[in-house]
């Protein structure tokens, strides 16, 4: 790393141990410190050149890899940055990677998140002198409203300043700055496959961040401002021997998918979807839908206080009104279980809550308009069951195989090799920033998803 220059501002140790709980705690949150030294190396020498090549050379930083399958990246004011094994599983090349850490150093050099809290506080100051001070609450929530909106703007113009200053940044370094632009293409098309509608959905008007085809059109005119395509390196070949072999997707200890089967080894459950569902397991909850997003599904885990029964549980988790009638006491999988029907607007609603053991499950699924998906919904349900330890304990986590590739080898042929829910193809594709109808360059590396 860049060494601390002297006569920097010293940290005192309350400060510094401060800092550390705080580090700590954000790793938790994140599952951890992923460990690939290699991929570390890689991200640590890139922040370096970066570094070097910004308007406060002289300023530390410290990269920490989080072990997490969402696609993301941070950096904190004194310095850390962090960076998930998701995002480097799609990046293609260090000059894309070297983009997304420039963007997250330019945070840091342009005072952003100071500039933030800055005005957070002194929105919350105006806001209280006037509904407190001057006896004016409707007042001063109105200025809190317009507070809000105005940090989240801000929030979005610095953003887009990252943004070009990052490219700038990136070329500086001698990386290709035409990398962002590539990057966040990949990033949309991800967006895209996890919506089902195959572009990314743009954010509401009070989002922190702009829609990212709005970035790469910034993105993309800065690095023409720089020059044509072929400026700086890419180093793609460096950067897939340094992702060769990480961690793809789910932890196994927190449940995995598997084609159209879910398994929780910590829980001992599995179910099976119905065709047409493309499932993600999150942090919270299991989520599906079907490719048009006309059919949903929901499964988690809720808490049941002690003698309450299973249909005041599924009243006190849905905030919609229960058809009269519908709740029904039965056995799914010999466990008990209620379910209901709940029509809204634009929505029909099959509900169950189902106890195993001392734990209840909610799966709820959803149908758009007045279609009644209770044929699909009673078989998703009754595929919930126990597994045992045999099966969980041979569950491997999947991981990104770096291949080369032959005189014979196509998108589809190295697709086929992937282990993934749905869209091998396109997924391959987007995992090497290739574009449909791409031909494969023979001796090349390409990333697959491999047990």
């Amino acid at each position: 790393m860049v060494a601390v220059p002297a006569g920097a501002p010293r940290v005192t140790g309350r400060e510094r141990t401060a800092s550390d709980a705080d580090h700590a705690k954000l790793v938790a949150s994140f599952g951890g410190e992923y460990r690939a030294p290699a991929a570390l190396k890689l991200l640590t020498e890139v922040t370096d050149r970066l570094v070097r090549a910004t308007d406060r050379p002289e300023e530390t930083y410290a990269v920490t890899l989080l072990d997490s399958p969402v696609i993301n990246a941070f950096a904190l004011p004194n310095g850390r940055l962090y960076v998930t094994r998701g995002l480097l599983a799609l990046a293609s090349d260090t000059s894309e990677i070297a983009a997304v850490l420039s963007h997250e150093i330019a945070h840091v050099t342009l005072r952003h998140a100071t500039a933030r809290t800055e005005l957070a506080l002194r929105s919350q100051l105006v806001s209280k002198v006037v509904a407190d001070v001057l006896n004016d609450p409707a007042t001063g929530a109105q200025l809190q409203s317009q507070s809000k909106f105005a940090l989240a703007r801000f929030s979005r113009d610095q953003e887009l300043e990252a943004d070009g200053v990052g490219v700038k940044t990136l070329a500086r370094a001698g990386y290709d700055p035409f990398g962002a632009g590539r990057f966040l293409r990949s990033l949309s098309r991800t967006t895209g496959m996890k919506t089902g509608t195959g572009q990314a959905g743009e954010p509401d008007m009070l989002a922190t961040h702009p829609g990212t085809q709005e970035r790469i059109t910034l993105v993309t005119r800065a690095a023409r401002l720089i020059g044509a395509p072929g400026l700086g390196v890419d180093e793609r070949a460096r950067y897939l021997a340094a992702v060769d072999g990480i961690a793809y997707g789910d932890n196994p200890g927190d449940g995995l998918v598997r084609g159209r089967r879910f398994l929780h080894p910590g829980l001992g459950i599995a179910f099976e979807v119905p065709d047409g569902f493309t499932i993600e397991n999150t942090r919270n909850a299991v989520l599906g839908t079907t490719p048009e997003g006309s059919r949903r599904l929901l499964f988690d885990q809720v808490e049941n206080p002690a003698g309450q029964g299973l249909e005041e549980v599924l009243k006190a988790t849905w905030n919609d009104a229960i058809e009269p009638g519908s709740l029904e006491n039965r056995a799914i999988g010999g466990n008990p279980a209620v379910t209901a029907l709940s029509r809204g607007k634009d929505w029909t609603f099959r509900l169950a809550a189902i106890r195993m053991g001392e734990t209840t499950f909610r799966m709820i699924m959803a149908a758009k308009g007045m279609t009644d998906p209770d044929a699909a919904f009673r078989r998703w349900t009754e595929s919930l069951a126990a597994v045992g330890a045999a099966e969980t304990q041979s569950l491997r986590p999947l991981r990104v195989q770096v291949v080369t590739a032959t005189p014979t080898d196509t998108v589809d042929t190295l697709a086929q090799r992937m282990l993934v829910s749905d869209r091998a193809s396109d997924r391959f594709l987007v995992l090497n920033g290739l574009e449909r109808g791409a031909t494969l360059r023979m001796g090349q590396g390409y990333k697959i998803i491999v047990e």
